[in-house]
């Protein structure tokens, strides 16, 4: 008990040294102006971008709105392995999925959270700082289907604008950059890592770097992370960027609503702050960059969107548009768990010892750098993919820690665990060695939905993922599951005692361990997101009746108003979607202002 509480004195020490020394000043607008040229609502991953880049112009004046406060506010922001920390948090939205009728069986109420940032840098305060952009066929499919100008080709100077990659290898190649704001490196790891890289060379993985030519293969985790902190939209291009005139950051501010002329045109925003309803005109462009969920939801609280749906709501019609459609989720599981008989992962006290904060506070490197202690990512091919396409469906997370060994359990309480299902598959573990792989789907053929519950703009939206409803979502998970359990078969596991756990879920227990019928019950059970909410504003060619934006990021039937943010996406990437969402926001400064700041990439 003893070493336990000192351990977390050590690790509270952390958090007071990082507040204390690290801290920037703030440059926050108390009043706002009557009018600006462009008003930029939600300061997240492409909204951050899209006010730095406009900024950039002393002539037009911009206005950003964030309804959360600011990103230092919270002590736990910056320190990479304290990322769960951040979820259910002031920083966080809180959003709740609706009971899924197909999947998250084995959570309370059959629902998921789904954390959002709120604060400045949105959700890149939350998510485990992976770099991970998504397949090159991604953005070739997004081309073919109406989407000019986003092939992969067009995007990956975007990609490059934004980078400083830290890892000399990969900077030599074409694929990345080293003078953007943007800082992507690698972080230090426990041994097991290696273990399980040569596990994964083994049974055929090619290493890779996933941001290269192939994604097809395993990758060391490339992560947004400066010099041991979390290296957030905020942090890479507000904050340098706040010091300009023309650009006022406004925090607690919740836009509820974009304004029209009777001609369509955008003539500003309301938005409340300070318990207070205000107006704000803008003369050029209002930018819409709140999220999956909260640009769909902005857009049909200013009637914009499905008509029997406004009309339900008595929300005068602006443009019939199927806004919140096409809701596309990442899912994962968690059932490849492996114990080890060497002490070579990452416990809970190793983490809080005095040495490992020594280490972070004097050179920012060692386990509290390490983004949720999340080391590796690889990416596969399942059978339902034809064989001459060579993108991937499947994702396989690699974590160099024992889901289980944590004490607090946070992973319970983040993920809504039902108490019971929780302690059958991973309780009294704490404190053991061992490391976890969490399989997961990419190209989900689900569908969901965004849809309002009122016309109260502080009331969350029914949100409905529609998880697993699609068959070959199931047979995919499934086939990732397989590969997670398949590291028990190789040899480099067995040299370090792997042993994956033989804990069967209670609520599958009449199906045959591991058989398809085990997997489908425990995946259905043990439905768990990975934070990609996308695809809510889609974008599409102009005649394209499912699209709500076109190529542009214009938002159709109306003028003046664009959508930047991951709900443009025509179908989610495969990966991890900070980095897309980066891009978005700077391919959409250019658009905005009708210039190009990229070059061809050279072959």
């Amino acid at each position: 008990m003893a070493q336990r509480f000192l351990s977390v004195v050590a690790v509270l020490l952390a958090v007071v040294y990082y507040w204390m020394f690290r801290q920037v000043p703030s440059k926050i607008t108390e009043h706002l102006g009557k009018e600006y040229d462009y008003i930029v609502v939600g300061s997240g991953s492409a909204g951050s971008v899209v006010a730095n880049r406009l900024s950039e112009d002393k002539n037009n004046k911009i206005l950003l709105l964030e309804a959360g406060g600011e990103e230092n506010a919270n002590p736990f922001t910056d320190i990479p392995l304290l990322a769960p920390f951040m979820q259910l948090t002031k920083e966080d939205w809180h959003y709740v999925t609706e009971p899924q009728k197909h999947a998250c069986k084995g959570l309370k109420n059959q629902r998921s959270f789904w954390p959002r940032g709120k604060a400045l840098g949105g959700s890149s305060n939350l998510n485990y700082m992976a770099y991970v952009r998504g397949s090159c066929h991604d953005y070739d499919e997004w081309a073919a289907n109406g989407c000019d100008g986003w092939s992969y080709d067009e995007v990956l100077p975007y990609f490059l604008k934004s980078e400083d990659n830290r890892n000399t290898e990969y900077a030599k190649t074409k694929y990345h950059n080293t003078t953007g704001p943007l800082t992507v490196s690698n972080t230090v790891s426990a041994p097991v890592k290696a273990h399980i890289m040569k596990a994964a060379e083994e049974l055929g993985y090619r290493i890779i770097d996933v941001n290269a030519e192939t994604q097809l293969g395993y990758s060391e985790l490339q992560s947004v992370v400066r010099n041991g902190v979390r290296w957030s939209t905020a942090k890479a291009f507000l904050r340098p960027a706040m010091g300009r005139e023309n650009l006022h950051v406004v925090i607690n501010a919740h836009v509820t609503k974009v304004l029209f002329n009777s001609k369509k045109e955008t003539i500003g925003v309301e938005l409340v702050k300070d318990g207070t309803l205000q107006t704000v005109k803008v003369a050029k462009e209002v930018v819409v960059s709140a999220g999956a969920i909260g640009s769909p939801q902005l857009l049909l609280l200013s009637g914009i969107g499905p008509k029997k749906q406004l009309e339900k709501f008595n929300i005068p019609v602006i443009a019939d548009l199927p806004v919140g459609e096409n809701l596309q989720d990442h899912l994962m599981t968690d059932i490849a768990v492996y114990s080890l008989q060497e002490p070579i992962s990452v416990t809970p006290s190793k983490v809080t010892s005095l040495a490992v904060t020594l280490q972070y506070n004097i050179f920012g490197s060692g386990y509290l750098a390490s983004p949720g202690l999340l080391k590796g990512v690889s990416f596969h091919r399942s059978s339902i993919i034809k064989p001459e396409l060579m993108y991937p469906d499947i994702q396989l997370h690699y974590f160099e820690t024992l889901l289980g060994a944590d004490p607090a359990e946070l992973l319970h309480e983040r993920m809504n665990f039902d108490d019971d299902v929780y302690k059958a598959i991973h309780g009294d573990m704490i404190e053991q060695e061992g490391f976890s792989i969490f399989p997961g789907i990419v190209r989900p053929k689900s569908r969901g939905t965004i849809r309002l519950r009122s016309t109260n703009p502080f009331e969350h939206p029914d949100i409905d993922p529609h998880y697993l409803e699609h068959p070959d979502d199931v047979k995919t998970l499934i086939e990732a599951v397989k590969l997670s359990i398949g590291f028990a078969k190789s040899e480099a596991m067995k040299k370090i005692g792997a042993k994956l756990t033989d804990r069967a879920l209670p609520q599958c227990s009449q199906h045959q361990l591991w058989s398809d019928e085990y997997l489908e019950c425990y995946v259905r059970h043990i439905t768990l997101t990975i934070y990609h909410p996308s695809g809510t504003c889609k974008m599409g060619s102009s005649s394209d009746p499912t699209s709500v934006v076109d190529p542009k990021l214009r938002v159709k039937g109306v003028r003046g108003l664009r959508v930047a943010d991951a709900s443009i996406m025509h179908n989610v990437v495969a990966g991890n979607t900070n980095a897309p969402s980066i891009m978005i926001g700077e391919k959409a400064a250019d658009l905005i202002r009708g210039i190009k700041t990229v070059k061809p990439v050279k072959s």
